[in-house]
């Protein structure tokens, strides 16, 4: 069924089915739908007051918390246009965000505030809510939480345009005015890293992110009924992977969410026992990280029945134990942030091939085409992914030079470049094969190798730089630099590179390794030739 109404009409639908259902567990507490609706309702009013206007962008700067969904949902319920990003971007990252989208408040952490203020000078942001992860639970539990020092805090100065979550929401009482109820209006724009030095914007629409989650989170059906999941999800809520495979269920069967702000496995596999999650999302690092566990044999994972792995490639090692400790299979998916999440993902009620990432879904179309060209290639042979849907998006957020390069028309029909590199088989099924050079997918995130050349470049040492990604079990590659350095400087090390990186670049994308060279192979015209360097690399590791 194609999904005709906004986030906020779908969400009052499913609350008002089950006002008293728990809809997120956060910090050993239980919200109901009810209470999120209630919170929710709080937020856009007050944002409402606040002066935020239909169509305006808000920024949440947070970890996953029962604050980000009740921020999230009440943007979208004030019609205006959420702008998710991670809670540990720079205040560089902000900047440069929040003056592409032209953003006029932000919802932030406490231990990030400092990031905000600095960013407050530099753009148009007027508004900065702050919350610290305890602020909406019970006052008995606050106050425990932090005479015990459990949780983490951080201090936000007093301002005329900052105020704790608390003081806004008690602001949010009365009569919400209904936004416009369109669902082809932009819900969200979602940050995506790639080819260039800056994260480029994805405009999600009411329509298409409603649609894409239904989807995908009816695809454990056969194993249980999608309105009783109980969702375990570390993927971030700012990340595809975490809506369309997580905070989706709240909009659409109505099923459960366990939030936890950061990932410790005991945690984790507390909470999956405790809670008897039916559903554990994560990339391939986190499950090899719990089958090394070493305890965890203490915990009882007996009702994880549908256990998804994104974000990158699973290795088969993996998959293996996992199927041999647990007697069932990591299910495997693939997608972008510009298809909003799946691609293909492997159905549940029939095996699928080792190192298969599943059957195309029914709302994707897709070509193979020989690198660089718009030419098809032969069944079975390796091409690059481009995808189309309807609906989908159509460009990014003032990038028409990076829509030229990422989208094309074939036969009327609008497709998404991907970069990567599929085969197909003759029943349909896409496997992994290669990537392009300039992404490098560190811990399930795409990293632009060109955004990290950049900071390189920017050091007064640094005549020039290149990044590759080095395959590696753990993390699925990590991330190497190769700097030239100017002729008449000495004693600059990698360390200091490294401290440089740390300024103005978020940790994921900070270089593991720093290698000095003379000087980097290029082509004829001058262009950087990072496949040379990262097969020297693959070579020297495997030899």
């Amino acid at each position: 069924m194609p999904f005709n109404q906004t986030i906020p009409q779908a969400f009052r639908q499913v609350a008002a089915r089950h006002p008293g259902k728990t809809a997120v567990v956060y910090l050993g507490d239980r919200f109901s739908y009810a209470r999120v609706d209630q919170l929710s309702d709080r937020f856009a009013l007050a944002l409402v007051r606040a002066g935020v206007c239909p169509d305006s962008k808000v920024v949440l700067y947070l970890p996953n918390s029962l604050g980000w969904i009740v921020a999230w949902l009440g943007v979208l319920k004030a019609g205006a246009v959420a702008v998710p990003i991670t809670p540990i971007y720079t205040a560089a990252d902000l900047i440069y965000i929040a003056n592409d989208t032209g953003a006029e408040a932000v919802v932030c952490m406490d231990r990030n505030y400092g990031h905000v203020v600095q960013a407050m000078e530099e753009t148009s942001l007027e508004l900065a809510v702050v919350t610290g992860l305890a602020d909406l639970l019970p006052i008995w539990k606050r106050v425990i939480g932090y005479v015990a020092d459990i949780v983490p805090k951080g201090k936000a100065a007093r301002s005329d345009n900052s105020v704790r979550i608390n003081k806004f929401l008690a602001g949010g009482r009365g009569e919400l005015p209904e936004p416009d109820a369109d669902p082809d209006r932009v819900a969200e724009i979602l940050y995506t890293g790639g080819t260039t030095r800056h994260p480029k914007g994805v405009p999600v629409t009411h329509r298409l992110l409603g649609g894409c989650c239904e989807e995908q989170l009816l695809t454990p059906a056969p194993l249980f009924d999608p309105a009783e999941n109980v969702l375990l999800g570390s993927a971030p809520m700012y990340h595809i992977l975490g809506q369309t495979c997580g905070l989706g269920t709240l909009f659409t069967y109505g099923g459960t969410i366990l939030s936890l702000p950061r990932i410790n496995l005991d945690a984790v596999l507390d909470a999956a026992q405790r809670n008897r999650a039916t559903t554990l999302i994560g990339v391939p690092a986190l499950y090899r990280m719990i089958l090394e566990h070493d305890r965890l044999d203490l915990y009882d994972l007996s009702s994880l029945k549908f256990c998804f792995s994104g974000g990158d490639v699973l290795p088969e090692e993996i998959a293996q134990r996992w199927r041999e400790r647990f007697g069932r299979p990591i299910y495997v998916g693939y997608g972008a942030t510009e298809t909003i999440g799946g691609i293909s993902m492997c159905p549940t009620d029939q095996e699928s091939p080792p190192g298969s990432m599943g059957p195309v879904l029914p709302s994707k179309k897709v070509r193979l085409m020989k690198a660089g060209t718009m030419e098809e290639v032969e069944p079975g042979s390796p091409g690059e992914l481009l995808v189309h849907s309807d609906p989908m998006v159509e460009a990014y957020w003032n990038k028409p030079e990076e829509t030229d390069r990422s989208f094309v028309e074939i036969e009327g029909l609008r497709f998404y470049r991907t970069g990567d590199v599929v085969v197909m088989d003759h029943e349909g099924r896409l496997y992994f094969h290669d990537r392009t050079v300039d992404t490098i997918k560190h811990k399930g995130y795409r990293v632009s190798a060109s955004e990290i050349e950049c900071v390189l470049q920017d050091h007064p040492a640094v005549v020039d730089a290149c990044v590759v990604g080095l395959p590696d079990e753990r993390v699925g590659e990590r991330i190497k630099a190769f700097v030239v350095l100017k002729k008449d400087v000495k004693g600059v090390t990698g360390y200091e590179l490294i401290a440089h990186c740390k300024k103005q670049l978020a940790g994921y994308k900070i270089p593991q390794y720093i290698e000095f060279r003379d000087m980097l192979p290029k082509s004829k015209v001058g262009k950087l030739l990072r496949r040379e360097i990262r097969a020297e690399e693959e070579a020297r590791q495997g030899g």
